[in-house]
């Protein structure tokens, strides 16, 4: 494919530093815990048309919407959609997970030196704001690209989902937010997400099983002072004690699951990993009786292919081994890991610009950063070859802060992959 030699524009200086500064804490102090995003994308959007980009807002709900930029090229040219979430992942109200859920390190962004701090800033609005500086930052400089540039700020990334209830009670989803945005509008030929990688190039992300395990007696509700003698722990008449037995036996099946189910990509290793993250039973305002139902809440990574039925029999198995059978096991969310076919231009384009900026490759890919699922997955699912690229502090899990210079990097190549990417003649383009 031919190419336009831009090689004489001056990237580097056509990013302005202060004023990717100035939106990051902007936008990062605008507190965006899903699902209450809606102040945060009209801010973005308001930005995006004072930057002169067509602007949509493409949502489900009236309150809470993503948001489409749009940079329209002259034609001929391949289109590139860049992405990133505008949820942050700690809501005020969840006591039982976090220690301090109210701390302003969850919804709130500040400088310290040479970095900015927030979970906003590493999740996921600093390396939103670079993308929207260097789209910005070339169309302000009068450079004209044959491709299409959007900008897309979507909602519900780190969405809660239906567990149990009826219908509407719970109104968050993952459908909402990148996959709503995609089928309404937000195509183009390749899709760059913009999260932490610690700029290594990822195309291969995992997949998510969620299952509810249930315990249910066939004995009488004890109370207390009638219990029977204490025989085994599988012939307990109290299921809090049976399921809590089993999340020892899940334990050790998740382990062994981590390594047998391995997955190997050309850029990425998903290594999936599984864990118990809720329990529910009795009720500590009636601590006299045995309670008869116990419930866990089991949260798997999957590789892309795996079959969620084929794990909940394995689950199955694994207690029933133990003597310890669940009841019930049921699938209640499922969404397929993806590796992306076909983005070997992006790839590439990438590639080149990173080298450019750095003077390096990009690093192997961390395997954390592909054993996640990230909006990457919407993308590749509807047949729209995308990757995964950003900055990414290695302190992250106990300082939620990036770099100046990682940030403006990032902006950096962004901006040299839309110059690339966007200016190779697409086979068959013509506007």
């Amino acid at each position: 494919m031919s190419r336009v030699d831009l090689s004489n524009v001056d990237v580097a200086s056509l990013i302005d530093r202060n004023a990717l500064i100035e939106l990051t804490l902007d936008i990062c102090n605008i507190d965006s815990a899903g699902p209450t995003e809606g102040q945060a994308a009209e801010r973005v959007a308001n930005w995006m048309t004072e930057a002169g980009f067509g602007v949509r807002r493409i949502g489900l709900q009236a309150e809470r919407y993503n948001v489409l930029g749009t940079w329209r090229g002259s034609g001929g040219g391949y289109s590139l959609i860049f992405n990133s979430h505008l949820d942050t992942a700690v809501r005020r109200y969840e006591t039982l997970r976090v220690l301090d859920p109210d701390a302003d390190i969850h919804h709130k962004a500040w400088r310290d030196g040479e970095e900015l701090v927030g979970e906003g800033v590493v999740n996921d609005k600093g390396p939103m704001a670079a993308f929207l500086i260097a789209a910005k930052s070339l169309k302000q400089a009068g450079i004209q690209l044959k491709g299409d540039v959007l900008l897309s700020a979507a909602i519900g990334e780190t969405s809660h989902e239906p567990s149990d209830g009826p219908p509407g009670e719970m109104q968050e989803t993952l459908d909402l937010g990148t996959r709503f945005l995609i089928t309404h509008g937000g195509v183009a030929d390749f899709a760059l997400v913009a999260e932490g990688t610690g700029f290594s190039v990822v195309s291969v992300e995992a997949g998510m099983a969620w299952y509810k395990l249930s315990w249910f007696s066939d004995q009488p509700d004890f109370y207390t002072p009638y219990l029977p003698a204490r025989t085994t722990t599988s012939a307990s008449p109290n299921m809090l004690v049976r399921a809590a037995a089993a999340v020892g036996v899940l334990e050790r099946w998740a382990e062994e699951y981590s390594e047998r189910y391995t997955y190997r990509a050309a850029c990425g290793t998903v290594i999936p990993k599984a864990q118990v993250c809720s329990f529910r039973s009795g009720h500590s305002t009636q601590s006299v009786s045995t309670p008869q139902i116990a419930s866990l809440w089991l949260g798997a990574f999957t590789p892309p292919g795996l079959d969620a039925l084929t794990l909940r029999d394995e689950l199955a198995s694994a207690l029933r081994a133990a003597d310890l059978p669940a009841s019930e096991i049921e699938l209640y969310m499922f969404r397929r890991g993806y590796e992306a076919r076909g983005a070997e231009p992006l790839i590439d384009a990438v590639t080149r610009a990173h080298v450019s900026t750095f003077t390096t490759p990009p690093p192997e890919p961390p395997a954390p950063t592909c054993s996640m699922w990230r909006d990457v997955n919407s993308f590749n699912e509807l047949g729209i070859p995308a990757i995964t690229y950003g900055p990414r502090s290695e302190r992250h899990a106990f300082r939620k802060s990036l770099t100046i210079d990682a940030l403006y990097n990032a902006a950096v190549v962004y901006a040299r992959t839309m110059l690339d990417l966007c200016n190779q003649d697409k086979p068959g383009g013509s506007r």
